[in-house]
C-alpha cells in the first residue's frame, strides 16, 4: 500500500479501497475454500460472512 501511494507522488489516490479488495478477495476466496475441501458453509462461517454473500463473490471472481 505505502508504495503504492509513494509511487502516486503528488496526484490524488482515488478508490483506494476498492482498488485494494480487488487485489485480496479472489485469492482470499480461493485460499479459504481450498482449507475447507470447497465447503461453502464452512468457508462462509470461517470469513464472518454468509452463505449467500459467499457464493455471490464466488460467483463475481469467477471460482464458482
Amino acid at each position: 500500500m505505502r508504495r503504492y501511494l509513494i509511487d502516486l507522488d503528488t496526484q490524488q489516490a482515488e478508490g483506494l479501497f476498492d482498488f485494494v479488495m480487488q487485489e485480496v478477495e479472489a485469492p482470499m476466496l480461493h485460499e479459504v475454500m481450498s482449507w475447507y475441501g470447497g465447503n461453502q458453509s464452512k468457508a462462509a462461517l470461517a470469513l464472518g460472512i454468509n452463505r449467500a454473500t459467499l457464493r455471490k463473490k464466488l460467483s463475481q471472481h469467477g471460482l464458482l
